[in-house]
């Protein structure tokens, strides 16, 4: 896989963000949420715990992806 170091910093910070967002899923009942997030509904006392996984899962994964972006190059084999 071919590193690309300009990809480490967005990657952090959208994984962050996704991470945020999890939180705020778990937190804040669904009429709480802000009306663009998937899920607000104006009379509904839940939480959307499905919503916050998924978005915990990608923040992680994109982490990932910036991390393995870090590594060095692979020695050459002999």
């Amino acid at each position: 896989m071919k590193k690309n170091r300009a990809l480490i910093l967005p990657a952090v910070a959208l994984g962050v963000v996704l991470i945020a967002i999890a939180i705020v899923y778990w937190v804040e009942p669904a009429k709480s949420l802000p009306s663009f997030f998937p899920g607000h509904d104006a009379h509904s006392t839940t939480h959307h715990l499905k919503h916050g996984i998924a978005a915990f899962l990608v923040g992680l994964a994109v982490l990932a992806f910036g991390w393995f972006q870090t590594g060095g190059a692979k020695p050459a084999r002999k």
